[in-house]
């Protein structure tokens, strides 16, 4: 992957004015990448195609609804 080209982020059209939120973009090999929108020169999380599918999956049945229940 050439890490010079700029990535095109996006915010969600949920996020808050309070700016606590993520930002993705997707990768040129198929993956998705993920930083938070307060630090855009920091770390960058990157994730492949199907790890994004099954933490999207696991969102909408809402398995991490409540992180501290188990």
């Amino acid at each position: 992957m050439d890490h010079s080209a700029p990535l095109a982020w996006r915010k969600s059209s949920r996020s808050t004015s309070n700016d606590n939120c993520v930002e993705v973009a997707l990768l040129p090999e198929g993956g998705t990448a993920v930083r938070d929108s307060k630090n855009p020169g920091g770390p960058v999380l990157r994730f492949s195609a199907g790890e994004w599918q099954a933490f999207l999956s696991d969102t909408k049945i809402g398995r991490f609804a409540n992180p501290c229940r188990r």
